[in-house]
């Protein structure tokens, strides 16, 4: 129903987005959809469907097939981002692993270790994470206490990480530490951790309101040992390095956002032109028809603007400021959309075998992780400022 009022899409109208677009869609049909309930009740998805995904070539899309990937631009990254969204899929933590995990290596790895772990991650035989939130420090990441001790040829690690997608599944991850610690050379630093190293503990998965699929969970270092061939990027520069890369995270946030209200806003479509009240559909009463065109407008303006910020992330020219703004507002339109949708549902929105209920049970912590919506507002308003916060700062010197 909603393509008939939307404006097509341009930067997925080619013929092999479309095509990309049925695989998809099949592949959520016939391979995850009966799955959910189970996965549901264990906590995490199976490592089966990880490398089904892998066989279709639906991991680490835009990576360079000479490491393994398809070789598209992100455009194709972002179709599976929504398609997932919009059928309410978060269980599998496949775009952390590809989106952000993926290029983290892809840009600031060396040679040996974009052959070691990007193929393998193409194929979904290895798992990813990415561990930079602490228990004390949330969105402070320069707050972080995790340390690594300098031993010559390697590290010795010590500390604890929580939030952690894909943590229980995980068999390496991206683990922001701090270096020199107590120096004047105190700084951020990236190892690549690999759950196998001695000392590397996993917390058991976290019991959430939503997401129930998603093993999150904490990781323990206790003197973990790691190479300095595991030292991703340059020492000390891991806080520039993450600063760079979370706009692209951002966006998947978003683009996370706007998939689920399209799918939110299709079910409500489909339930209130076929439930009755009053012996008529409910989608014969004028509250129901306004509700869901202020929530078709809205998902319209976010598409349109989202579209563009997948076009910049193509072109390494997304800011952190306007990244900031896709995840703010989108997340927040996502939210609104969801509980007016489960109100349409009345009482059967409440309950967790409507698609609805475990839409509006995920959808909440996208304006908590990745940056809360707090943060992203402190950083757009550090963007129109930026000029004067420069000056003041020249002030005090």
């Amino acid at each position: 129903m909603l393509k008939n009022i939307l404006l097509e899409r341009e930067i997925y109208a080619s013929e092999e987005h479309k095509m990309m677009q049925k695989m998809i869609q099949d592949f959520i049909s016939n391979e995850i959809m009966d799955h959910v309930e189970e996965w549901e009740e264990k906590g995490m998805v199976s490592r089966d469907i990880w490398e089904r995904a892998g066989e279709l070539g639906l991991l680490c899309i835009d990576v360079p097939e000479y490491y393994g990937g398809s070789g598209l631009d992100f455009s194709f990254s972002a179709l599976f981002i929504e398609e997932l969204a919009k059928e309410g899929i978060s269980g599998p933590g496949f775009s952390l692993h590809s989106d952000i995990v993926a290029p983290y290596l892809l840009k600031y790895g060396t040679e040996a270790q974009k052959q070691k772990y990007l193929p393998l991650m193409a194929s979904g035989k290895m798992i990813t994470s990415i561990g930079m939130t602490e228990p004390n420090c949330g969105s402070d990441l320069q707050a972080i206490k995790t340390n690594a001790v300098d031993k010559g040829d390697h590290y010795l690690v010590n500390g604890q990480k929580t939030f952690i997608t894909n943590g229980y599944m995980s068999d390496m991850s991206i683990v922001a530490v701090k270096t020199k610690m107590g120096t004047v050379e105190e700084g951020v630093s990236l190892l690549i951790m690999e759950s196998s190293f001695k000392g590397f503990e996993k917390g058991i998965p976290f019991k959430k309101i939503g997401m129930k699929a998603q093993d999150t969970c904490e990781l323990f270092f206790d003197n973990v040992k790691v190479s300095k061939e595991n030292l991703l990027g340059e020492e000390g520069l891991g806080f520039k390095i993450m600063m760079t890369e979370l706009a692209r995270e951002r966006l998947t946030v978003a683009l996370n956002a706007i998939g689920g209200a399209e799918g939110a806003i299709e079910k409500t479509l489909a339930y209130t032109s076929t439930r009755t009240a009053f012996k008529q559909p409910i989608a014969g009463f004028q509250n129901t028809q306004f509700k869901l065109a202020e929530c078709t407008t809205q998902l319209q303006v976010h598409q349109a603007f989202l579209d563009r910020c997948t076009l910049l992330v193509s072109d390494h020219k997304l800011t952190a400021e306007t990244a900031s703004m896709a995840k703010y507002s989108a997340t927040e339109m996502h939210g609104k959309v969801t509980d007016e949708c489960l109100q349409l549902f009345g009482g059967y929105g409440y309950i967790w075998d409507y698609p609805i209920a475990r839409m509006y049970a995920d959808n909440r912590v996208a304006r908590i992780y990745a940056g809360t919506n707090e943060i992203m507002k402190l950083l757009i308003a550090r963007g129109l400022f930026r000029e004067l916060f420069q000056q003041m700062k020249a002030t005090k010197k």
